[in-house]
């Protein structure tokens, strides 16, 4: 018979971690963050203060809202361990649609717009069932959805283009809110709502943290961050009071952000995602139903693929079949930059908008700076190599 003394009985706490590896896991946490940061003041520096006028600001955020948009849906495909190579081609046919619904069908814009998410969405559904139900690698149903998708925007608009789109969906793409003149208070008022908004959700979930116990981030590194993000946050808003104002698509954006974000971190079918893609296995034999997870993924890659054909077509004012040439790679590479893994399992919503605002920092920089086009894809393809290299050296370090 053995005893126990009272130090013995009382259980043991975990070990913390020494405070040089906690710092160097926040300064992993924020390193997409600063390499953002970083890259801004540097062309900021290199075009004579150009990069941030008021003007390129607001171009930045409208041009590369499609990046953005499938950023979104592609970082959940990648998460899941898949790969989707077709949504430029469904940018393409979707905007061909749109464009048809509204100039030769008699529909209205709003109608048209609904019109393009489901069809996106229907696409998505399609190749969702050969890879989910069928058992067809991502890459090759994908792969062939790239030529079809593309062959049917060909044949929709017999390479032509749609133009003449009624003012409302052009807003879309490239209005603002009413101003209110300049500055524009509404714009100001908007981002002193939304950065008191993000503090007082930030607060909240670090208040329920202490109250369940749980490990949270250190209380200067929880301070930093928020102040930060009230600064970004603001002067992003201060620029634009003295553009054209708020930009539709950046509400959009906003919203998308904030609803895919709570849907991948705080819902039941995010951590199923996050679960396919770390183990497939475990998550099979732990009950998670992969194969309905795998078809509801791509059936959100189309509708939000749908929507960026929304955007995109908006933007230019008319549909073309060449349109979305590339937005598969750029979406990729935005994901990447962001965090996510090679392997799946890994990633975030947040972290995937970082990587495309990179992507499109770097493609304004450049443009301002005159640089050729083909220099700046040799660029752009090896800040992709950068970021994979530094997230697989990441990994291995934190073995």
């Amino acid at each position: 018979m053995t005893t126990t003394t009272p130090e013995q009985a009382k259980p043991a706490l975990p070990p913390q971690a020494p405070a040089k590896k906690r710092r160097r896991i926040d300064l992993r946490q924020y390193g997409i963050l600063a390499a953002l940061v970083v890259i801004i003041l540097l062309f900021q520096a290199l075009t004579g203060g150009r990069l941030l006028y008021p003007g390129n600001v607001s171009n930045l955020i409208q041009q590369n809202a499609y990046v953005l948009i499938l950023a979104i849906g592609m970082v959940m495909v990648i998460i899941a361990g898949h790969i989707d190579l077709s949504v430029g081609s469904v940018v393409a046919a979707v905007g061909a649609i749109a464009a048809l619904a509204m100039n030769d069908w008699g529909m209205p814009w709003w109608a048209a717009v609904v019109l393009s998410l489901v069809v996106g969405a229907l696409i998505g559904a399609w190749q969702g069932f050969w890879v989910a139900f069928v058992g067809i690698p991502a890459f090759i149903v994908t792969l062939a959805g790239m030529l079809v998708f593309r062959g049917v925007a060909l044949v929709l608009l017999t390479g032509g283009t749609v133009s003449g789109l009624p003012r409302p969906f052009n807003a879309i793409g490239s209005g603002a809110l009413p101003s209110t003149g300049t500055p524009d208070l509404l714009t100001l008022g908007i981002g002193a709502l939304a950065s008191i908004a993000l503090v007082v959700q930030q607060l909240k979930t670090r208040a329920d943290l202490r109250r369940l116990d749980l490990p949270r981030e250190r209380t200067a590194s929880f301070v930093f961050k928020n102040v930060v993000a009230v600064f970004a946050i603001m002067y992003l808003c201060y620029l634009l009071a003295y553009s054209r104002g708020l930009p539709i698509i950046l509400i959009i954006l906003a919203v998308l952000v904030m609803a895919y974000s709570f849907l991948l971190g705080r819902t039941v079918f995010g951590r199923h995602i996050y679960a396919m893609g770390g183990n497939l296995n475990a998550a099979m034999m732990s009950g998670v139903k992969t194969q309905w997870v795998n078809f509801l993924v791509f059936v959100n890659m189309g509708f939000l693929a749908g929507l960026a054909a929304v955007v995109s077509t908006a933007r230019a004012g008319g549909a073309v079949a060449s349109a979305g040439q590339g937005f598969e790679l750029d979406a990729i590479a935005a994901v990447f930059i962001g965090g996510a893994s090679v392997q799946g399992g890994v990633g975030t919503v947040v972290g995937a908008v970082i990587g495309g605002l990179v992507m499109g920092v770097l493609n304004q920089g450049l443009s301002i700076l005159s640089v050729d086009a083909a220099w700046q894809q040799i660029i752009k393809g090896l800040v992709l190599l950068a970021a994979v290299v530094f997230g697989l050296s990441r990994k291995r370090n934190a073995r």
